[in-house]
């Protein structure tokens, strides 16, 4: 018989629990188990709060928001676009490994747009542009960094259809419902 682990962290006043089966694979699961909604935010850790803010609020068009006032760290939290983005803090900012190549492969957040090319050049904002294409459709896609090295993608990746791996229709990114890719098809008599 294996036992579960638990293990409670502190994180400012919230109290966060991990439990581990050690040993245990996970099983396959299909559906959606954890009844998920959506994204809701990301949380990034910055050397200055001060300059990432300016650049999710003038370059991607977030706006501040309030965060709970019992938090014992520095940070602020903006809203747009249906996500957030937490910013944290760095205790040590210059141990943060700033990435300087603009590699695609590279761990990234992606935004739907309808241009950008021109604003970034405005901005100063140096990017990389790559154009994949599957079944005559295009999909353009711009790749910079944050001021901390972290990875925005920004594209029209909404005209790439999602198509499921088994049976379903295709659809394009903004109109997927996941509960409409997971669920098995009806069978009417």
């Amino acid at each position: 018989r294996k036992k579960l682990f638990c293990s409670v962290l502190p994180f400012g006043s919230f109290l966060f629990l991990f439990f581990a089966c050690p040993g245990k694979k996970m099983k396959e699961n299909t559906g959606n188990p954890l009844h998920l909604k959506s994204l809701n935010h990301i949380s990034l850790l910055c050397r200055s709060v001060e300059e990432s803010m300016n650049f999710y609020q003038h370059v991607l068009g977030f706006l501040p928001i309030r965060r709970p006032g019992s938090f014992d760290f520095d940070g602020a939290w903006l809203f747009g676009h249906g996500v957030g983005i937490h910013l944290l803090q760095s205790t040590e900012p210059e141990k943060l490994l700033k990435k300087t190549e603009i590699n695609p492969k590279d761990n990234h957040i992606s935004f739907q747009h309808g241009g950008g090319r021109e604003k970034l050049k405005e901005m100063g904002i140096e990017y990389v542009r790559a154009v994949v294409e599957e079944g005559g459709i295009q999909v353009d896609q711009l790749f910079f960094h944050d001021p901390d090295g972290f990875m925005i993608e920004i594209c029209n990746c909404d005209s790439l259809p999602v198509v499921p791996l088994a049976g379903e229709m295709a659809r394009s990114c903004s109109r997927v419902n996941i509960h409409q890719l997971v669920q098995p098809p009806q069978i009417h008599p």
